[in-house]
């Protein structure tokens, strides 16, 4: 699990592509100590596993289904990605919580300068629509971001001079394709909704009928 507060920037020193898998290698451009393997790490969004690493490097290795669904395949030597390590218990959580399983890619289509900040418009395919919110938290590339404003195909979030600085973000460029993870409660609710919301079959209302409860016990003479 994760934040979505981005430590720093890792470059890819290293890449191994194989038939519908590779293995990457990173080199952290701010400190990371005490690397255990096995641990998990988030690259742009993107929960990996360290197989291996050096006082300077560490190395992961990418299943197909990874890279089907994120902005992996665009990856090469010297792209620099953004990187958080897993959260530990205890630790503060001052964005929002971040699985890593990337949803989807979403698009850069507009980049707005105002003041300081700069407001990116990002398109979403529709079926993520209902899992986004004004207001509510998103991650884009592992980012964790606040949501201005919502419509049925887009969103814009707006980047303070901070998160400018400490990520990847000042290279997005219109039409990059960015990784994109919804709200991980947001899901829970819209899951339990659909479940709740949908008309029930007549075997359902028969199945509830035959529930132990107070109705059922006064129906039957208790």
């Amino acid at each position: 699990m994760f934040t979505g507060i981005i430590q720093g920037q890792a470059r890819i020193s290293g890449l191994d592509k194989m038939a519908n898998e590779c293995r990457i290698c990173f080199t952290p451009l701010f400190e990371l100590k005490n690397f255990q393997k096995g641990e998990s790490i988030a690259a742009n969004g993107v929960c990996l596993t360290v197989e291996s690493f050096t006082t300077d490097s560490y190395t992961v290795f990418v299943s197909n289904e990874t890279l089907k669904c994120t902005n992996l395949n665009n990856w090469k030597i010297g792209t620099k990605v953004n990187t958080e390590r897993a959260l530990a218990l205890g630790d503060r959580l001052g964005g929002h919580l971040v699985s890593g399983h990337v949803d989807c890619l979403a698009e850069v289509s507009e980049i707005n300068k105002v003041g300081l900040a700069i407001i990116y418009k990002i398109l979403i395919p529709n079926e993520y629509t209902s899992e986004i919110i004004s207001k509510g938290s998103v991650a884009l590339d592992g980012i964790s971001l606040t949501v201005n404003e919502c419509e049925t195909d887009f969103f814009t979030v707006s980047i303070i001079p901070e998160t400018q600085n400490i990520t990847n973000i000042s290279t997005w460029k219109k039409g990059y394709k960015v990784n994109l993870e919804t709200d991980l409660l947001g899901k829970y609710v819209k899951r339990m909704l659909t479940h709740y919301l949908k008309p029930k079959t007549q075997t359902e209302k028969q199945a509830e009928k035959t529930q132990l409860s107070l109705e059922f016990l006064r129906e039957n003479g208790f």
